[in-house]
């Protein structure tokens, strides 16, 4: 570069032949300087450097480097293909598995298929994202997408997924079951249908009405078929002066003449909880192998702990008396108010409720009792 400036700062002699040869000096001095400068340009470039680069070049380094990357690749794609087929394989068994659960606890074949397709394709889809993470693909976009389309159509169908949500408890917890009489706010009607949204009842004028199942979820039913008998009351009113005890007599004729009334508690036949009528069929243990005999014996202690959970709770909770009654409740401004208690099973709750109300008033007239109706004594002061 010195010698470059003083060549350039040095004066062009008159000669000629010095002033030229000052220029090709100049013009040589230019050309090295700019090869220093930027040895990689292509003005540097010349067959002989070309060939000793390539002969200098690190060829085995490149390949070592490669042939290692190569194999990182394809045990990360074995790797994949292996977790693929195991997490496949063991999503199949869980299939299986959730399906015999399903079909022995008798869940709802709506819901249980909707469940386990459900189930099958988000461990698929996790699967699928594991596999993608195992190549070495980075997934963190993948999720973000899904998780904000998520988002996105949860928002669009809230009310929509609250009824879903409903139904899908509704069908597992079993508050009701097709065919039971509930009662939800103003609503009374039989159960004609669950579905995943909506419930279906039709009411005592054959008027179907279709309830939304959000609302039916995390509101109060009034269940009347859940349990096996329900007590039937009656009001009579007798007339003040009339015989009390004929009274209580002829009613009494009347229930122990009605055959579907229950006249004490030996009449009952609960249904015995079904873990005490399971633990025999638990106990039979198949002696194939250890852990068959480990999953029988786990089994029966689980059966013999919810019979003697269940048989403790029932002994907590009072027990009705069965036993009809006719008892004076009130002694109202017209009349003595008697009431009239007896049992009956849910399905004959109605036509015992009817026909016993017939037969207290055609027979009570029959043994001298009277029916009161509301009076009013009015007296008038004539003044002339």
């Amino acid at each position: 570069m010195k010698l470059l400036n003083i060549l350039l700062q040095t004066p062009v002699p008159k000669d000629t032949i010095a002033a030229s040869k000052i220029k090709e000096l100049t013009s040589t001095a230019k050309a090295h300087v700019d090869a220093i400068a930027h040895p990689d340009s292509i003005a540097s470039l010349t067959p002989d450097k070309v060939l000793g680069g390539i002969r200098d070049f690190d060829w085995s380094g490149v390949i070592t480097s490669l042939s290692s990357q190569l194999i990182s690749l394809g045990l990360r794609v074995l790797a994949a293909i292996l977790i693929f087929y195991v997490g496949k394989l063991i999503i199949n068994k869980l299939h299986s598995l959730l399906l015999a659960v399903f079909v022995k606890k008798d869940v709802d074949r709506s819901l249980s298929s909707f469940l386990l397709s459900f189930l099958k394709i988000t461990l698929l889809f996790l699967l699928i994202i594991t596999v993608i993470g195992v190549m070495g693909i980075e997934t963190s976009s993948f999720i973000a997408i899904f998780a904000s389309a998520g988002v996105a159509i949860g928002m669009a169908l809230s009310g929509t997924l609250q009824n879903f949500a409903g139904g899908v408890l509704i069908l597992l917890i079993k508050p009701y079951k097709v065919g039971d009489f509930i009662e939800f706010g103003t609503y009374r009607g039989t159960v004609k249908e669950i579905q995943i949204f909506h419930t279906i009842i039709t009411t005592i004028n054959n008027e179907r009405i279709i309830i939304p199942n959000g609302g039916l979820s995390t509101g109060t039913i009034n269940n009347y078929s859940a349990e096996g008998y329900r007590r039937i009351e009656w009001r009579v009113a007798v007339s003040y002066g009339d015989d009390v005890k004929a009274a209580r007599t002829a009613i009494m004729d009347i229930i122990n003449a009605d055959s579907r009334i229950i006249k004490n508690e030996s009449e009952i036949h609960e249904d015995e909880i079904e873990s005490n009528t399971s633990v025999e069929e638990v106990v039979e243990e198949k002696r194939e192998s250890w852990w068959r005999r480990l999953f029988h014996h786990s089994r029966r202690k689980t059966a013999e702990w919810r019979a003697a959970q269940a048989a403790e709770i029932q002994s907590k909770l009072p027990k009705p008396d069965y036993t009809p009654s006719v008892l004076v409740e009130q002694l109202a401004d017209s009349s003595v108010i008697l009431l009239v208690r007896a049992w009956a099973t849910s399905a004959d709750y109605w036509p015992v409720l009817f026909d016993v109300n017939e037969q207290i008033y055609e027979q009570l007239p029959q043994h001298g009792l009277h029916f009161p109706f509301p009076q009013l004594d009015v007296h008038l002061n004539n003044e002339k």
